[in-house]
């Protein structure tokens, strides 16, 4: 097991290796210890790695001992789970794009890895009104006291709304950094993380002293999403991180519940357009919200023998081929914005003249659905 966390190490800091490349690797050979040891033919089978791609894994692996990398690696990151490992959260193991490494603080919790306690996901604006704040700490201490575990991102507003609420009521809150799992942004938040590491969990897929960055908040939210049985978005404007999480959740199979408010009040604009793509109303009496919620029945439990034959055939395996997928039609500006060569992040929002972090949720859900992949320097290419 150490020596494949050393090789899903490895292969996360290749040039032009994401998660979903890392998928079709391990779906291919077993293993990503083979694939490391495999030759120019046999990568070249694996859908995405053309010639520049090749050229790349060679001259990174030729630089790189896996085994060497790991112990220098733990030292100042001593506790991360790989997909090799049978810690590693099952839920998000079987999503599209599970992180090669995932950070960890706090306490850990097995039953809540295998997915035999529910999480659930309270997201929304880092501004919100006095109606939201009201309603996520009813809801949340609703939820808690019936054995809910609340997940979310330690953002301003209903993010710490929700963990604060979760650990007034004395129950068990997740928040997933877009920073190294070291570095708690933003500062005002620092006594609540302190606060949730008592008794609950920090997670990143970012290594420690990771500083913010805007494209690492929409990659934090596929996290949100994929931990958590159902996802309610308390407030939210119509660009706003919480509906990049609504949006990855309804990928995921994940079931969406929103807050409903006033069609005059902007802060819920977003609120209102979830509703009209189908989400469901959380319902006036939180007892049936809860009946609900309940009623999403615990994971079968993994066996030795499961583990053994390595979890990862739990991962789903939604469409690889980019001819096959069928984009949305709301994707489909951001996605002809990207030139057949690597394509810069800011090239692409200046193309299409929209938001930098509605177009980094766009180039999230194009990168979930195979479309497209994120290189190094915030760069794009299609797939």
């Amino acid at each position: 097991m150490i020596e494949e966390k050393a090789y899903w190490l490895a292969w996360s800091r290749l040039s032009g290796v994401g998660p979903i490349m890392l998928k079709r690797l391990q779906e291919y050979f077993g293993d990503l210890s083979l694939a490391w040891q495999a030759d120019d033919q046999e990568l070249m089978h694996i859908e995405g790695i053309g010639l520049q791609t090749l050229e790349k894994i060679n001259q990174g692996r030729s630089q790189i001992n896996p085994e060497q990398l790991l112990q220098e690696y733990l030292e100042k990151n001593p506790h991360f789970w790989t997909p090799a490992d049978p810690e590693y959260p099952r839920l998000l193991l079987e999503t599209g794009s599970p992180p090669a490494l995932l950070h960890y603080r706090g306490v850990v919790n097995p039953a809540e890895n295998q997915g035999m306690m529910p999480i659930i996901a309270i997201v929304g604006t880092r501004h919100p009104s006095e109606y939201g704040k009201y309603w996520t700490r009813k809801i949340v201490t609703m939820l808690t006291k019936r054995g809910f575990v609340i997940a979310s991102g330690l953002a301003s507003g209903i993010d710490a709304e929700a963990h604060t609420a979760c650990l007034d009521a004395g129950g068990r809150t997740i928040a997933v950094f877009g920073t190294g799992v070291d570095i708690v942004y933003p500062r005002e938040n620092k006594k609540l993380a302190e606060n949730i590491l008592q008794n609950g969990l920090i997670l990143s897929e970012y290594q420690a002293g990771t500083k913010p960055h805007t494209g690492n908040f929409p990659q934090r939210n596929r996290i949100v999403a994929g931990l958590s049985r159902a996802v309610l978005v308390m407030e939210a404007p119509e660009v706003s991180g919480a509906l990049i999480t609504a949006n990855i959740a309804n990928e995921f199979g994940r079931d969406v519940y929103v807050l409903p408010a006033r069609l005059d009040d902007e802060k819920s604009h977003g609120c209102l357009k979830l509703i009209n793509n189908g989400a469901d109303i959380i319902p006036i009496k939180l007892d049936e919200l809860w009946e609900r919620l309940g009623a999403i029945p615990p994971l079968d439990p993994i066996d030795d023998t499961d583990i053994n034959n390595n979890q990862l055939s739990l991962f789903s395996n939604p469409t690889n081929n980019p001819s096959m997928i069928d984009i949305p039609p709301e994707l489909l500006p951001i996605y002809r914005a990207i030139a057949p060569e690597p394509t810069l992040f800011d090239s692409i929002v200046n193309a299409v003249n929209l938001p930098s972090g509605e177009v980094a949720g766009a180039l999230l859900q194009l990168e979930l659905l195979g479309a497209v992949t994120q290189l190094p320097g915030m760069r794009y290419s299609i797939n």
